[in-house]
């Protein structure tokens, strides 16, 4: 992707925690009649080093799930995790006032990782990979659910009706857009702008800012 370095993140430990919280991902990969692209949750695990690998299911009856293994192992996948974005109106930069030279921009973070794919078929995994998708998001709840609640031949069933996907993380990138190359004023100008627009997108942007400024990456 595009990436000037000023918006740059390239600590592993943020990136990671991004995507704990920003699991949903858009997995792409090269079939034969062309892009496939699924939308799943995925797990970051930090092996293998240096940067760990991607692990969720998709449907058996996904395309995802039905691509050749010589062709995703001769293209690189990629997974797309996006977080908070939303429009910055240039009225909110004092250097509007100043002179003029200003125009409309839009905020965003995303994080970008790629490497091979492979498919996997095998029960034992994927009930391993689903107990832990679900204990890492049924965890915020006051009475979680275990996939132990279910019937176990119902269970079964359900794992016969997924694969597993590994992507095996050979390069990860995070953009950070959030207006630093801006003067400090204009920065301070878009918090208040999203600030006072207060819906949720704004909101969590606008926090997301407030955090790169109070704790910006070594350069």
């Amino acid at each position: 992707m595009y990436l000037p370095r000023h918006f740059a993140e390239d600590r592993i430990d943020v990136l990671a925690g991004f995507v704990r919280r920003n699991p949903l991902a858009t997995l792409v990969s090269l079939g034969d009649d062309g892009l496939v692209a699924s939308h799943l949750p995925l797990l970051w695990d930090p092996d293998p080093a240096p940067y760990g690998a991607l692990r969720g299911h998709l449907a058996r009856a996904n395309p995802h799930a039905q691509l050749a293994p010589s062709r995703i192992a001769n293209a690189d996948a990629l997974a797309i995790f996006g977080g908070p974005g939303a429009y910055v109106s240039p009225s909110w930069y004092p250097s509007k006032r100043e002179h003029g030279k200003v125009v409309p921009t839009w905020n965003y973070v995303v994080v970008h990782a790629s490497g091979p794919l492979r498919l996997i078929d095998d029960a034992g995994w994927l009930r391993a990979l689903v107990t832990r998708l679900t204990d890492e998001h049924e965890a915020r709840l006051a009475a979680p659910w275990r996939v132990s609640d279910a019937p176990e031949p119902f269970v079964d069933q359900m794992l016969r009706g997924i694969v597993g996907v590994e992507l095996a993380v050979r390069k990860v990138e995070g953009k950070w857009k959030l207006g630093q190359n801006r003067p400090e004023a204009d920065q301070a100008g878009t918090i208040a702008g999203l600030d006072a627009r207060g819906d949720a997108a704004s909101t969590v942007l606008a926090e997301a800012i407030r955090a790169w400024r109070r704790d910006p990456p070594a350069r």
